[in-house]
């Protein structure tokens, strides 16, 4: 049943053909990806050495507190860049010059991170392989352990920082220029699911169980979707928004997630999400008292659309009940 609709909306759209890569410091930024006053901090200091970028240390960040500078962990990791005391003593930056080092500072904890990650490369810069994997695995594991096993060593957690870092830094990459292509068999599947749904009523908090009589809210809405095609989501929107890179609005293909947000400049306002299908269109849940529909994108709080990948999803750290995040692989020496 998805091979007519297939065949209909592939026509005229397009993909993303670039990736990161490692080293690469002079890659942008997505727009809407980080929160406005940290972007210059994030591209400034993502320069600093060849092995990090400003998408790169994006994805540290966001891995390590969601970009929240009162963050706290119960290891006693501190800030935006999640740092041990004893870490920070070390590594510390007073990048404002305000005269203090002060670990909540974001603008100190953005420095000291970049800082931090560009002594570790210097410190693994005579290992063979990726610069950047080494460094992001002498940053979880130490750089002892990196030089002793002469690249990204076997330790699971490791190696998983490593890969999860790498691919959710694409999330942050501005969108590369376009080649066409056709419509993927998971984006298919996901507006398949979503098309089964329509005219189902909204329900806040809804994931489509049996108690809620299969009613959906709009990111349990896309986390069911993209779940029947074998891809784990996050639960919310502002989180689900991650898990992919950035089409611009001209490069939007069918499968593509799109975002509504009450502040432009702050991916952590993102309140709403849908389905994209083509010609201006997604499926979504909307609001109270709604079914699920087609809407315009149009709107004036449109922030942007994800491109879910698999990778891109499993690199998602998890957010607790709290509001904290886990998955985080901050500063742990001291």
């Amino acid at each position: 049943m998805t091979v007519g609709f297939v065949g209909i909306v592939t026509v005229g759209t397009f993909a993303a053909s670039g990736t990161a890569r490692s080293g690469t410091n002079h890659l942008s930024i997505s727009s809407g990806t980080v929160p406005t006053a940290y972007r210059p901090l994030i591209e400034k200091w993502g320069a600093l050495c060849p092995e990090i970028s400003p998408p790169m240390l994006a994805a540290q960040l966001y891995q390590e507190s969601g970009f929240d500078p009162t963050a706290k962990s119960p290891a006693k990791a501190y800030g935006m860049a999640q740092f041990l005391e004893g870490t920070w003593a070390t590594y510390g930056v007073d990048a404002n010059g305000d005269g203090r080092r002060d670990i909540w500072d974001p603008a100190d904890a953005i420095a000291s991170a970049a800082t931090y990650d560009c002594a570790l490369a210097k410190d693994v810069s005579t290992v063979p392989g990726d610069r950047q994997a080494n460094m992001l695995a002498a940053y979880n594991a130490g750089p002892y352990a990196v030089i002793k096993a002469g690249g990204v060593p076997g330790y699971r957690e490791t190696q998983g920082y490593v890969k999860n870092i790498q691919s959710l830094a694409r999330s942050f990459t501005a969108p590369a220029p376009q080649t066409a292509v056709g419509l993927s068999q998971q984006a298919a599947g996901a507006i398949y699911f979503a098309q089964t749904k329509l005219g189902t009523p909204y329900l806040w908090g809804g994931e489509g169980l049996p108690s809620q009589q299969g009613r959906f809210d709009c990111s349990g809405l896309t986390q069911a979707a993209f779940e029947s095609v074998g891809i784990a989501l996050p639960r919310v929107a502002n989180d689900q928004w991650y898990a992919g890179e950035h089409p611009s609005r001209d490069q939007l293909r069918p499968g593509d997630l799109v975002f509504f947000a009450n502040d432009l400049n702050d991916p952590r306002s993102i309140h709403h999400v849908g389905i994209y299908v083509g010609g201006g269109y997604m499926i979504d849940a909307p609001h109270t008292g709604a079914v699920i529909r087609y809407d315009t994108i149009d709107q004036r709080d449109y922030i942007g659309a994800t491109r879910v990948t698999p990778d891109g999803a499993a690199a998602l750290p998890v957010r607790n009940a709290d509001g904290t995040i886990s998955g985080g692989q901050g500063p742990k020496q001291s």
